[in-house]
């Protein structure tokens, strides 16, 4: 049963490559877009449209920032001890830099002509695009919009010594990979002892403004880029993202 709908789930994708994903390339990160993006406010939060209407789960909530705090590694549910057996407290990570920027058009019109860019992400999945550190580059950097409605974005970190330098996808039909309230924040799966968060996942108002951002390499481990359509009873949603490295 299970090979059954993972072959469905695959054909859904049919069109993403894994060894050619788009903006899988060493370029610089614009980390400081002043001439093009603005800087996200974490005080601020743009308004939905009146009406924008969506059978999703607590849509009417408002949307929350990206930017939050550094775990403490003392929050970590792993805790750090001398004696035998028990887990040990992960490295601390350092919060993202995020931006939005109101060129939607523009970002969309540049990722449909490139293979791959352009995704539907249907109701009630989480699609996780699995991204692992490479020694030529310092930072992974993203971009992405989406049609007529929000979703779901997160980000966290798998501490594991990376086997592969492939870039993977996987798809989460109907069971969240990330449990939680994604209009509070989901959290990542404390399952995983080498997970950890960078951002936690929050609904996006990508389909007002694109949004961006970057993240330094903390060591050596695979970065896990989440995009969230769980909390939607009807609406498939039109992904456009390009995730790049940079040096």
């Amino acid at each position: 049963m299970e090979n059954a709908e993972t072959s469905e789930l695959q054909s859904r994708l049919s069109s993403l490559s894994v060894s050619s994903f788009p903006g899988i390339t060493s370029e610089t990160c614009d980390t400081n877009p002043s001439d093009r993006l603005q800087s996200s406010d974490p005080s601020q939060s743009v308004a939905r449209p009146e009406n924008q209407s969506e059978m999703d789960g607590n849509n009417t909530a408002p949307a929350q920032s990206t930017e939050e705090p550094v775990a403490d590694a003392a929050e970590s549910p792993e805790s750090s001890s001398s004696h035998p057996g028990e887990k040990k407290a992960l490295p601390a990570l350092a919060a993202a830099t995020t931006w939005t920027s109101p060129e939607l058009k523009e970002l969309k019109l540049k990722l449909r002509q490139e293979k791959d860019s352009m995704v539907t992400v249907y109701r009630g999945d989480i699609m996780t695009i699995h991204v692992p550190t490479v020694p030529e580059a310092q930072r992974i950097c993203w971009e992405f919009a989406t049609d007529g409605y929000d979703i779901g974005f997160g980000i966290y970190f798998d501490w594991s010594p990376v086997t592969s330098r492939a870039i993977t996808v996987h798809i989460s039909e109907s069971r969240p990979v990330v449990p939680g309230d994604v209009e509070k924040g989901s959290k990542g799966s404390a399952s995983n002892s080498n997970l950890g968060e960078i951002l936690p996942v929050y609904r996006q108002d990508s389909h007002l403004l694109v949004q961006g951002g970057s993240h330094q390499f903390p060591g050596e481990g695979t970065y896990l880029i989440k995009f969230d359509n769980s909390y939607s009873l009807w609406r498939n949603k039109t992904l456009y993202y390009r995730v790049y490295y940079s040096a």
